[in-house]
């Protein structure tokens, strides 16, 4: 018998972050803006969703709240949601681009098939083949003696990885706040983070000058667009070269493999439009060899339960994850429970569905406008 959606309630929130975030591509000061999604069945097992858009990778959350209040409304409504690949086809049939608001759909979509077995979603997707993901800490507060400050308390815990956000600053400021931060953690994987944030015409010559650090990877030197810089940059450099803003769905992959942009890959639910794509963009790379990493843009406890189910079944996903945001951003976040971590690590979420359940109170605090 069909498992029909019942009900679709869209919830515009705003929430407020505990730090400034400086990135190559914008600044953060004070709020994000996110979408929550529920899903209710005819028997009334509900579903979680949520989308946390960032301008620079192309909408916002009211945007998103738009393209999920309406065409996308229109496909899952009534739908079965058991038929959770036919849903994500006809979303792209339905409406163009909008990867984030199809993602968090899709997720509610995943939560419910959980719930309705009494499974996580990773046994869903093949069955975990690791239980913790390695956490990675990006430094990007503006304030970079507080960044430090946190970053050996963070060692103390067990955090491995740091992400230094580079680009925004002179690339003196740059190369100085990777030898500092390697210093502090000299134990640590440094990786850095351009986000788009060079020229194309002196890329090669900076990132030449962090090539003698043994960096883990430097991360998007170039806007997306400019491929053959990455690709010269990949090939010139002895670091590994990560490609994000460049690689949003299987197709992309195809062609970074095929010309060489990059060493690796960052692989977001917000990219690529949900666990469906995001699988697809990962078998890709794996057939080629390129190994990927869990990135995030803005996310809370419910897309990132959600990416660390796809990790937890992704045997290529294994540089690590940047889920960070929860415990250390956002000054509170709309999850009953705290995100899962353990030392230096997040630990994949193992109750029915994605795992996780909504604050009501902070919820309400948070929200700007409810659909539905």
């Amino acid at each position: 018998m069909p498992d029909l959606v019942e009900r679709m309630e869209v919830l515009r929130i705003d929430s407020e972050i505990a730090m400034r975030r400086a990135h190559g591509s914008g600044a953060i000061a004070r709020r994000v803006g996110r979408v929550i999604l529920r899903l209710l069945t005819a028997d009334g097992i509900e579903g979680l969703g949520e989308a946390a858009p960032w301008a620079p990778f192309g909408n916002t959350a009211d945007t998103t709240a738009a393209a999920i209040d309406g065409p996308l409304r229109a496909v899952v409504e009534g739908a079965d949601a058991t038929r959770i690949a036919a849903l994500v086809e006809a979303m792209d049939h339905a409406l163009i681009g909008h990867p984030e608001a199809k993602a968090a759909v899709e997720m509610a979509l995943w939560d419910i098939a959980g719930k309705r077995l009494g499974v996580p979603v990773h046994a869903l997707l093949g069955g975990a083949v690791r239980e913790t993901i390695p956490l990675s800490f990006s430094i990007a507060d503006p304030d970079f003696a507080a960044d430090l400050d946190r970053a050996r308390a963070m060692a103390g815990q067990g955090i491995g990885i740091f992400k230094v956000k580079t680009g925004f600053l002179t690339h003196a400021d740059d190369l100085d706040r990777l030898s500092a931060l390697r210093e502090t953690c000299p134990a640590a994987d440094i990786r850095a983070d351009y986000n788009q944030g060079l020229a194309p015409e002196e890329a090669l010559r900076l990132c030449r000058d962090l090539d003698p650090l043994g960096l883990g990877f430097i991360e998007q030197p170039v806007r997306r667009g400019q491929e053959r810089v990455l690709a010269l940059i990949a090939a010139a450099l002895d670091t590994p070269v990560m490609a994000d803003e460049s690689v949003y769905s299987a197709r992309e992959m195809l062609d970074c493999a095929q010309a060489g942009w990059a060493d690796c890959v960052s692989i977001k639910l917000m990219k690529a439009g949900g666990i469906l794509r995001a699988r697809e963009a990962d078998a890709v790379a794996t057939a080629a060899g390129i190994p990927t990493y869990g990135g995030t843009l803005w996310e809370g406890g419910i897309a990132l339960a959600a990416a660390a189910h796809l990790i937890a079944a992704s045997p290529n996903i294994r540089l690590g994850c940047e889920f960070y945001m929860p415990r250390y951003v956002l000054a509170r976040d709309v999850t009953a429970e705290p995100f899962p971590y353990e030392g230096g690590a997040v630990r994949v979420p193992d109750g029915p569905g994605l795992g996780v359940t909504l604050d009501e109170e902070t919820l309400r605090a948070d929200l700007v406008a409810a659909r539905g």
